[in-house]
């Protein structure tokens, strides 16, 4: 473990949107941040899941992709300065004598704040992968659970697996770019947007894309090369469909990880928490975004944004309990301006 200890005003687990709007606010509020991440690279599952993925529920924002509206946050919490510890996952918490937190993560980096924020989504997200023998040779090359640069999949022969939204999304994204594409899933009943669905269907019906019905049993091809797949079909058949790429959408299984033992009260992996700042059972222990529930939750990313807001107020109490809060608008307060830069 690092000898060295790195002082601050908030530690915030998890570097996807909730968490670098946080940055911002904390910001505005004099606070400074460093936020602990195990992925490679900042966005949480925007960058990670569908960076290219269109988003169109970003107020004043009609469209953007999931990366665009990384990059925006970046360039909007850029002021403040905040500090990333990327693939790293927070390991363990102590309570210090002066009421604040020490904070391990698996790289041995030693933080300490009088408040920790877990704005981790819905904590470590892990695709759930195709169960068959030797499944894991093709992954990566030929075998995806994400799409991260659509490009790349130009003039291959697709086979995407799953009827959820996100294999209805990118069906209709990639079609276009594929030289083939054929979507298999267990049953003629989709759990995506009906719009989705029927855009799916239209391509189908005029011959642009194939619908299996079935389940697949096997996969066919050599040197980490996929060349085909074998389908058992609803009707009890068997389906060879040739293909040099899959694509399979099964879902994500959730890890909360090392938080789970954390003493915060849990209800099926989502941290309960208070509604007046977003603070878990245990004080100065927050919660914003998917990892957090409570009553009328709604997992959308601008609720995430509302709790950081607030949770923040409640933060800079904790981080400088001798100063007052004065709250001030960005739009009047040459204060603030001048932290931003745009004075």
């Amino acid at each position: 473990m690092s000898e060295d200890v790195i002082k601050t005003d908030m530690v915030i687990i998890g570097a996807g949107p909730v968490g670098l709007f946080a940055v911002f606010e904390a910001g505005l509020l004099g606070l400074k941040c460093h936020l602990v991440d195990n992925l490679d690279k900042i966005g949480g599952q925007c960058a990670e899941l569908y960076p290219e993925k269109p988003i169109f529920d970003i107020p004043a924002i009609p469209r953007c992709t999931g990366q665009e509206l990384v990059d925006g946050l970046m360039e909007q919490c850029k002021p403040f300065e905040p500090v990333f510890h990327l693939n790293q996952q927070a390991e363990s918490i102590e309570r210090l004598d002066d009421g604040s937190w020490r904070l391990v993560t698996s790289e041995g980096t030693v933080l300490e704040a009088p408040a920790i924020v877990v704005a981790a989504g819905a904590g470590s997200f892990v695709p759930r992968r195709i169960p068959l023998p030797g499944a894991e040779t093709y992954e990566n090359s030929s075998l995806f659970y994400a799409v991260r640069k659509m490009e790349q999949f130009r003039g291959k022969h697709i086979l995407v697996a799953g009827g959820g939204d996100s294999a209805l999304d990118w069906v209709l994204s990639l079609q276009p770019l594929a030289a083939s594409m054929t979507l298999v899933h267990r049953r003629d009943d989709f759990r995506a947007a009906p719009d989705s669905v029927e855009k799916m269907r239209r391509l189908v019906a005029e011959g642009q894309m194939r619908l299996v019905i079935g389940q697949i049993t096997a996969l066919a091809g050599r040197d980490a090369q996929l060349e085909s797949v074998d389908i058992k079909t609803a009707a009890g058949g068997q389906e060879e469909v040739d293909c040099d790429t899959l694509l399979a959408f099964y879902g994500l299984k959730m890890e909360l990880g090392p938080i789970a033992s954390w003493g915060l009260n849990l209800d099926r992996n989502l941290i309960e928490v208070e509604t007046e700042a977003f603070e878990t059972n245990v004080p100065g222990i927050f919660a914003i975004g998917d990892i957090c529930t409570y009553p009328g939750k709604l997992k959308l990313i601008l609720s995430g944004f509302h709790e950081a807001a607030l949770m923040c107020q409640k933060a800079f109490k904790l981080c400088r309990p001798d100063e007052k809060l004065v709250f001030r608008y960005t739009t009047s307060s040459t204060d603030l301006q001048k932290k931003l830069g745009v004075i």
